[in-house]
């Protein structure tokens, strides 16, 4: 019996989605078709009255699941517009086929690194089987939201705290693959996966942002050995200069005192060169 049965779900795995539907949409039965005749003799027999029980009309955006006697009617859905059912056996579900977008709630994640954070994201879906999303799930709508927490704390905590903050885009694209995959029997279509924020403890933004500005200070710090290092390079150079012509020292004095006089100074400094006070001081 176990063998039976092992055998059957291999060959249900192998079989595809249309044969699953094939197989769901079966023969009703002597007993089912006598009583989709009497439904149909009662139909014609009171025409005038079932029509408005038999027309059924869907939006272009909408599709309709037409169950028989609680069996699938046909492999496709029916619509959009005007479709007919019958009184007493028919019955439908309507499945909305436009783009959902829902928010996840703020998920408190343990990251890879043993940091606590909070991430929040959103996520759009649409129907793309809808005899899938009504035959294989109670409610896609809701599995599928709860689906994406799950996946999000799973994906998250595989990622440490720089990479969550940084990679969004490809935290982004691996949920939207791992939902795609998992909602596929379900006939869902997951579109889009975006991460809308991140929330850091207080404590841990106030020692990164401490973090931040330390890294700042020593690049000040180097940056400013690096310029003073090369203002003596450049002053060395400059007395090498100066010292091979005496006579670039003079030209220096004249400039400084064109300086002082654009800046329109009471006080005149006027250089006196060394070799001329050496001379009176020997007389």
């Amino acid at each position: 019996m176990e063998m039976e049965d092992q055998m059957e779900s291999q060959k249900r795995r192998g079989m595809s989605k249309e044969d699953l539907i094939s197989e769901r949409t079966g023969s009703l039965g002597a007993c089912g078709w006598i009583i989709v005749i009497l439904a149909g003799l009662f139909t014609v027999l009171l025409f005038p009255i079932t029509i408005w029980f038999c027309l059924k009309i869907v939006q272009e955006y909408e599709r309709a699941v037409i169950f028989r006697l609680g069996r699938i009617t046909d492999r496709k859905p029916k619509g959009p517009g005007i479709f007919f059912v019958l009184p007493c056996t028919d019955s439908f579900v309507k499945v909305d086929l436009r783009t959902i977008s829902f928010d996840i709630p703020p998920q408190e994640i343990l990251t890879k690194d043993s940091v606590t954070v909070s991430v929040d994201g959103v996520v759009y879906f649409r129907v793309s089987d809808p005899i899938a999303s009504v035959a294989n799930v109670s409610n896609a709508d809701f599995s599928t939201r709860l689906l994406a927490q799950t996946t999000l704390r799973n994906v998250l905590g595989t990622k440490n705290l720089a990479e969550v903050l940084s990679d969004r885009e490809g935290i982004a694209h691996s949920m939207q693959s791992n939902l795609d995959e998992a909602t596929d029997n379900w006939g869902i279509k997951v579109e889009r996966v975006e991460i809308k924020d991140v929330k850091l403890p207080v404590q841990l933004q106030r020692a990164m942002a401490a973090e931040a500005e330390a890294a700042r200070e020593a690049r000040a710090k180097v940056i400013a050995a690096e310029g003073e290092m090369n203002a003596s390079r450049a002053l060395k150079e400059a007395s090498l200069v100066i010292a091979e012509s005496p006579s670039a020292l003079q030209l220096r004095y004249l400039q400084t005192l064109n300086t002082i006089a654009a800046e329109k100074n009471s006080t005149i400094i006027f250089p006196l060169p060394m070799d001329v006070i050496s001379h009176f001081m020997r007389k």
